[in-house]
Parts: C-alpha cells; structure tokens; sequence
C-alpha cells in the first residue's frame, strides 16, 4: 500500500472556488492500475487559510509513481497553475508507506 497525500493552504474565503475546482475535475483515476480510493479532505482553519489534502491510496508504491508519469496525470492537471490564485504557496507533497497493519 502507499498513501500520496498533497496538503494545499488555501486562502481565506477561496474555499467555495477551490472545492469547486476539484469537484469539477476529471482525475482518471480509475483508469490507472493499482488505484484503490480518493478524498479530498477539509482541515483546520488558520488566520490567513484553511488546509486542505488531497490523499489517495495505491496498491504499492510503483502504482502511485506510474500514475505521475502517466497521459492521465498530465491531463489531470493540465489546468493546476491557473488556481494558483486560490492557495498560498505550493502544495507539499507527502508519501507514506504503512509499517504496521491492525
């Protein structure tokens, strides 16, 4: 299993207009192998954001990375730098593969 998570600051009243952009997405991927699960999670809010995560689940790792370099992630985010404008900074990227199962 790996867990991709992208953690996004996003400005201040600009929540609407940043879910909006990726309820209106076409990720594709479901076309992808080793594909498992989606979300885009809300967190806490700050003086000047509210965090918010992207946060997939892969099969392995090999999976995910196939994903990055694959038609439909460049087609996915053809768009990304035209919402900029919605979030401070760039989104950090955070990989995580399990160590311990319950």
């Amino acid at each position: 299993m790996f867990i991709a998570m992208n953690r996004f600051q996003v400005i201040k009243g600009k929540e609407t207009d940043f879910e909006k952009v990726w309820q209106g997405r076409d990720s594709r991927l479901s076309e992808m192998a080793g594909f498992e699960e989606f979300k885009l999670l809300k967190g806490p809010e700050q003086d000047e954001h509210t965090l918010y995560s992207s946060f997939t689940i892969w099969s392995s790792k090999e999976n995910f990375e196939a994903w990055t370099k694959s038609e439909q992630f460049r087609d996915a985010h053809r768009n990304a730098g035209q919402n900029d404008k919605l979030y401070l900074g760039h989104p950090n990227f955070e990989g995580f593969e399990p160590v311990q199962y319950v």
